[in-house]
């Protein structure tokens, strides 16, 4: 098809054209004829209102600005850090005071009621033995136990930290901790990726994506272990309630308990500086570059919308996760409690094989075998080490046969650890060692992905493992020596 073309002399193009300007005419008589001068004038006074906001006069009190007001705080050299403790530990004593209630509740409907019915249900259709054992006082058992656990903590942390998050607070902390950084040789931005960390360590690895470069990257990428993710906190509040919050009143207890997870946590921050240290001195040699840090504006939290989002996008993810991987590790330890060699089980000989090991590190065999169970994911520690400790100590009457989970409350597993020989020792070794040991199965292999190299894959998982191993190693032979004396 040949398209027309306009040219004035053709007589449909003319009248087109003709009908143009006067639409043009009758517009600009419309709109009046100052409005260029309206216009031009209304620009210049948003100009001038911008900058009067961000321009102090001598002659005059500044105006009060409430993100800068919040700013001068909580970005203060002297009150910035203080005020970040005082708020992380705030929401640590809101998680560990607030769950036990409602995880006494999940376990007494999830253990105390439903596994007996289960149980009764399978005797009814006449299961062998080892099929009820395997579906029930495993799979179930270490699945329910997850649940009731892991699911009030996080139902109450999470939209803590994504208020935090929401209302603008975590890019303040980045900014605190980004001169620190740039001494210890890493790049600013490495703050950012660490507080993604604290949600998961894959995705504080993804997020070091921000970092330009490859250097300051893989510092980055390597020192992300350290941050605590989702899967350990469990395990830290756990630990410090049954342990550290039994050393004072009870009326103080949470908030020890919760100084102690900020402890660790701090502790986590202080080796990223420390590793970063050495990386950017030994293998990662090199200049630290710069680069500008916006601080967001403040926001209002959505507050129904942020534990809508915190509640299916981060708990309902890791307690998803953690069901997908405690459902087989609970399988796995019943078989290998109940699966015997020589007049002993298989979990039996591989916890007598560590023992010695574990207790020169202020650990213990079950430990260092649930650490391996618990490979794919940092959230089936506790279960598993519940599980084992039952099956070594033999203290079946917490369930129904070996390797079973049991129904018990914080008294009773304090009660059951401590039959298995736990002491403070080990309750503060475990979260040590919880905090510094290699990264999850998930962690090691988006590190590999993202450096596509086996080489820093590996150095990522097995640095922190020997590290985690040398500092339980020191605490160990120190308090012993302490106590001794």
């Amino acid at each position: 098809m040949l398209k027309q073309e306009f040219h004035p002399s053709n007589s449909s193009g003319a009248a087109a054209a003709q009908n143009i300007l006067a639409k043009a005419a009758q517009l600009r008589w419309e709109v009046g004829s100052s409005f260029h001068e309206n216009l031009v004038e209304a620009i210049y006074t948003d100009a001038a209102r911008i900058a009067d906001r961000a321009t102090t006069y001598p002659d005059k009190p500044p105006r009060f600005n409430l993100d800068r007001t919040i700013d001068r705080l909580v970005t203060s050299r002297v009150w910035g850090f203080p005020l970040m403790f005082l708020l992380f530990t705030l929401v640590f004593w809101l998680t560990i005071s607030g769950a036990n209630v409602p995880s006494g509740l999940l376990a007494t409907l999830l253990l105390d009621t439903i596994h007996p019915m289960l149980k009764a249900g399978a005797a009814n259709m006449g299961l062998p033995w080892w099929l009820d054992g395997l579906l029930i006082d495993g799979i179930y058992m270490g699945t329910a136990w997850v649940v009731s656990v892991m699911l009030p903590p996080m139902t109450i942390f999470f939209p803590l930290f994504t208020l935090l998050e929401d209302f603008g607070y975590l890019p303040r902390v980045a900014f605190n901790l980004d001169n620190i950084f740039k001494k210890s040789g890493a790049h600013g931005k490495q703050s950012l990726s660490m507080m993604m960390g604290f949600g998961c360590n894959a995705a504080g690895v993804i997020a070091t994506r921000i970092i330009d470069s490859p250097r300051e990257r893989l510092i980055a990428i390597i020192t992300n272990n350290f941050a605590l993710c989702n899967g350990r906190w469990p395990t830290q509040i756990l630990v410090a309630t049954l342990f550290i919050g039994a050393l004072v009143p009870s009326y103080l207890a949470g908030l020890i308990s919760a100084l102690a997870v900020v402890g660790v946590a701090t502790l986590g921050v202080l080796l990223s500086f420390a590793v970063s240290w050495g990386l950017s001195r030994t293998l990662l040699r090199g200049e630290a570059s710069t680069f500008s840090l916006e601080l967001p504006p403040y926001r209002p939290p959505r507050i129904w919308q942020t534990i809508y989002t915190s509640l299916i996008d981060r708990t309902m993810y890791v307690l998803w996760r953690a069901i997908v991987f405690a459902a087989p590790a609970g399988a796995a330890i019943w078989l290998s409690a109940n699966i015997h060699l020589g007049g002993a089980s298989i979990a039996e000989h591989l916890i007598n094989w560590f023992n010695p090991f574990g207790l020169l590190i202020g650990l213990n065999g079950v430990i260092l075998l649930a650490y391996i169970v618990a490979i794919p994911a940092n959230e089936i520690i506790i279960p598993t080490v519940l599980m084992l400790t039952v099956l070594s100590t033999g203290m079946h009457g917490f369930g129904s046969g070996a390797g079973v989970m049991f129904e018990a409350g914080d008294s009773e597993t304090l009660n059951l650890l401590q039959t298995g020989g736990w002491t403070l020792l080990t309750a503060v070794n475990l979260m040590l060692f919880s905090l510094i040991h290699n990264p999850c199965s998930t962690t090691i292999y988006t590190i590999y992905k993202e450096t596509g190299s086996a080489k820093w894959a590996a150095i990522s998982a097995l640095l922190p493992l020997a590290m985690g191993f040398a500092v339980t190693f020191i605490v160990a032979q120190v308090w012993r020596l302490i106590a001794g004396m």
